[in-house]
């Protein structure tokens, strides 16, 4: 299965929480029918990325990084690559990189939330995940970074905008539905 058909059958299959997130997956739905290229940086209308926000939930917290070229604290992610199997696959791919941590795993269920934003390559239809870090994890600065820094749940807003804020608010909502 190619990562265009899997990132489509992940979509159809993710329950959005919420109708702005509806709304949301069926245009990403809709990109991806229209744009065979639609998965890569190459489709300048646009293109599928995939992101995980690192957390630490036992100690309350959150990894972000500031993004070299954007000048932003953000969750780890960015492009799909060829290697990527699955939107979950590239979403851990780039958590790992970036964070420097190698046994990250993603919180199960699947995405966590969709992001659309506009950067300087074009549109971006982000598929948000959520990865666990394991207890004692230390991190290392990639060259996508200029800093990594832990920050509490509650001091996300404080450095990052309102996209990471929900993508925080959205993971300890299902961090607190975990057994």
């Amino acid at each position: 299965m190619s990562l265009r058909d899997s990132a489509t059958l992940t979509l159809k299959e993710w329950q959005a929480p919420d109708a702005g997130q509806e709304r949301l997956r069926l245009a990403y739905l809709d990109h991806l029918a229209a744009h065979p290229d639609g998965m890569w940086k190459a489709c300048a209308s646009g293109h599928v990325t995939a992101s995980a926000l690192v957390v630490d939930p036992a100690r309350g917290r959150a990894l972000l990084t500031l993004h070299r070229k954007l000048g932003m604290w953000l969750q780890m992610g960015g492009h799909c690559e060829p290697v990527d199997g699955t939107l979950a696959e590239a979403a851990l791919r780039e958590a790992s990189e970036e964070s420097g941590i190698a046994s990250l795993r993603l919180l199960p269920g699947g995405p966590v939330r969709l992001d659309r934003h506009h950067t300087p390559c074009a549109w971006h239809l982000d598929v948000q995940y959520a990865a666990l870090a394991p207890e004692g994890a230390t991190e290392a600065i990639s060259d996508e970074s200029l800093d990594l820094r832990w920050y509490a749940y509650e001091e996300v807003g404080t450095v990052a905008d309102e996209s990471v804020v929900r993508l925080t608010r959205r993971t300890r909502e299902l961090l607190g539905r975990r057994p």
